[in-house]
């Protein structure tokens, strides 16, 4: 992996793309309109090293953006998940890719199960922490030291800084924001209440099948990172009836606007970059 990464780098640079500063990885049905990528716009199959396959309502595309205030960004339409079939190191290439190119700060976004009674689908919540019950770790084997230490420290996944920043541009929209704990799972089976009765009494506030990977190897990598998650349903137990991935998506999208409002005001915004921080 670590020549492929060399090798999607120098691709990158041959393509004459600039370095972006920003990478922004979107959610299941999440993939919002942030501006014209003026060609810039290609499968992510087309960087990474290994067969992709896609479900509904992630595009998997790559576009280079470049913002109102000439900052290049990253954005990465859809996601892989573990549950497609896909290891760990594969699952969070294209955030290595990213952090290899030069990226400081990643912000992402999910579809996630409410996991307590005072949410409704739509809100739109921040991650504060996370609990990764997904049985997998991408810092696993003998990673280049380049890369990061041995052991990362992880006492704060979800940058205080920037939460701080996104609550700031949300204040400004008057879009309501909440905070809370990700528990992440393998999936693609939804839970049963007997899992998120467990899963709300271990402090989760949410729940999904993304995320926790891509931010461990961001970390481990020294990006900065932010993370959004848009309730999409109430999980079983916490709302009446099942869930299914057609309600999820139509969620998101009912969401979207909401959402592309705020990443507009953030990616837009010059202190997204901390430009003194020295990992």
């Amino acid at each position: 992996m670590h020549q492929e990464l060399d090798r999607a780098v120098g691709a990158w640079d041959e393509a004459g793309w600039l370095r972006p500063e920003v990478v922004l990885v979107s959610g299941s049905g999440l993939a919002v309109d942030l501006g014209d990528p003026q060609g810039r716009e290609t499968p992510l199959a087309d960087w990474l090293p290994f067969q992709t396959h896609q479900i509904e309502g992630h595009p998997l595309k790559v576009q280079l953006l470049t913002t109102e205030q000439g900052r290049p960004v990253l954005y990465l339409k859809g996601r892989l998940h573990s549950y497609q079939g896909y290891d760990a190191h594969q699952t969070v290439f294209s955030v290595r890719l990213a952090a290899a190119l030069g990226v400081r700060t990643l912000i992402m976004t999910n579809a996630a199960g409410g996991l307590r009674g005072d949410q409704r689908p739509g809100d739109l919540i921040l991650i504060r922490d996370q609990i990764n019950l997904t049985g997998l770790n991408p810092l696993r084997g003998d990673l280049p030291s380049e890369w990061g230490p041995r052991f990362p420290d992880m006492t704060e996944p979800y940058s205080r800084r920037l939460r701080g920043l996104a609550r700031d541009r949300a204040q400004e929209l008057g879009l309501a924001l909440g905070q809370g704990t990700y528990a992440a799972v393998a999936g693609p089976s939804y839970e049963t209440p007997a899992e998120v009765t467990m899963l709300r009494r271990n402090g989760a506030d949410m729940v999904g099948m993304s995320t926790a990977l891509e931010i461990i190897a961001a970390r481990h990598m020294g990006v900065e990172c932010l993370a959004l998650s848009v309730i999409t349903n109430l999980a079983p137990g916490v709302g009446s009836g099942g869930v299914s991935h057609e309600e999820v998506l139509q969620e998101g999208k009912e969401a979207s606007g909401r959402l592309q409002l705020l990443l507009a005001s953030l990616l837009n915004d010059a202190a997204l970059v901390d430009k003194d921080r020295s990992s």
